[in-house]
């Protein structure tokens, strides 16, 4: 329980503060850290990450920095992606799908550690508002691949909502933090609900105290967010995931027997 505690922390933190990437360390704390098999891991991450979500959004509401109509564009695109995202996983077997798990936590560190625009303006007009006719189909296919991703690997895909709020449809970074986190709320329920079937085999103990720490972490950070520069604690994190990722590539090498499959 102390590991489930300590890994919901951090993770709870992270999502508050960025609006991203806490969810792309759930699934690995889950497995080499608190234990759970991938099988149970991926909808348990479902379910912190969604509920952290949430409870980082509460804060932002007040602040009214929330574009509803893209995140509902981005999550309705997302819904029957999280499905494909799901039957697509579960013809890997876990071995292959962490190490294509730390391939992604790889890319995700790499396009963080780039120097890159807070704000993009690919998608606004003169007037500051979005221009939906060009902007439609790119926020629809961003959409469905965090929907795929969701599904497949347990995460609430605010890595790529972030930028591709900032740079294709021009939101400016705290918008984009405040969209992304109703977004990965979206994403993590049709996600979960595409793995219903996994739910019996859930460690609900497990489960209510990493969540818990995870929603009181992210409530505390919420709050925090407009104090700490996002640039440096960005590039912190990267370095933070491409740790993980090598560490979790080289255990699943080391250990073929570690994961069923």
């Amino acid at each position: 329980m102390g590991a489930a505690l300590a890994f919901g922390l951090l993770i709870g933190l992270l999502l508050g503060l960025l609006g991203a990437g806490g969810s792309i360390l759930a699934v690995p704390a889950l497995v080499v850290g608190v234990g759970l098999p991938v099988a149970t891991a991926v909808p348990a991450s479902l379910v912190v990450v969604g509920a952290s979500a949430l409870a980082g959004l509460v804060p932002r509401l007040r602040q009214g920095t929330v574009r509803w109509r893209v995140a509902l564009v981005f999550g309705g695109a997302g819904l029957p992606a999280a499905f494909a995202g799901t039957g697509a996983g579960r013809l890997v077997p876990d071995r292959w799908l962490m190490l294509a798990f730390a391939l992604l936590m790889v890319v995700v560190a790499a396009h963080m550690l780039r120097n890159q625009s807070e704000e993009g303006g690919a998608c606004r007009t003169r007037a500051g508002g979005i221009d939906w006719r060009s902007c439609l189909p790119k926020a629809l296919a961003a959409g469905a691949g965090v929907g795929f991703l969701t599904g497949m690997f347990g995460v609430g895909g605010g890595f790529v909502v972030v930028p591709a709020l900032t740079l294709l449809l021009g939101l400016t970074a705290v918008e984009a933090v405040s969209t992304s986190l109703v977004v990965v709320a979206v994403n993590a329920a049709s996600g979960l609900a595409a793995h219903a079937g996994a739910a019996a085999g859930l460690d609900y103990g497990t489960i209510a105290v990493f969540a818990t720490a995870a929603v009181a972490a992210s409530l505390a950070a919420g709050r925090l967010a407009g104090r700490i520069p996002a640039v440096p604690l960005r590039r912190a994190f990267a370095i933070l995931v491409l740790a993980v990722a090598g560490g979790m590539a080289a255990a699943v090498l080391a250990a073929p027997g570690l994961l069923a499959g």
